[in-house]
């Protein structure tokens, strides 16, 4: 397993695809990594010389933002938009999706497992509710 900017790579795979496990490192950004640093998409993650890992990581840390101070820059800026109120930042406060999806059906991903609320009809069982 090679090691990037704190992340363990794997191996065994092609680095075009091994660079995606960064997060914040996607199929486009992953290719232009590697044109930028001059190193062939072919190349398995443990083939790559220690030059070639010296400049993808030089690219990563200068120029894209990655990982923790990707995560941290979304996590502000969510927070921002909790703080001005706006609708987006009502839907992340209150775990509804913000992208206008539909949430009468389906959404259970965001909102978690159903909770029925209803009307107890039996006499009985309602007695038993209420005490209870």
């Amino acid at each position: 397993m090679a090691r990037l900017i704190g992340v363990d790579i794997p191996g065994n795979k092609r680095i075009e695809y091994a660079l995606r496990y960064i997060y914040g490192v996607g199929p486009t950004k992953s290719v232009w990594i590697l044109e930028k640093a001059g190193v062939d998409r072919n190349i398995k993650a443990n083939d790559l010389t220690p030059d070639q890992i010296s400049k993808i990581t030089k690219i990563l840390q200068d120029d894209i933002l990655v990982e923790g101070d990707l995560r941290r820059s979304v996590a502000a800026d969510i927070r921002r938009l909790q703080q001005i109120n706006s609708y987006r930042g009502i839907r992340h406060r209150r775990n509804l999706p913000c992208r206008g999806q539909r949430t009468k059906t389906n959404a259970r991903t965001r909102k978690g497992k159903k909770v029925t609320i209803g009307a107890i009809r039996d006499r009985t069982q309602r007695k038993l509710a209420a005490k209870g």
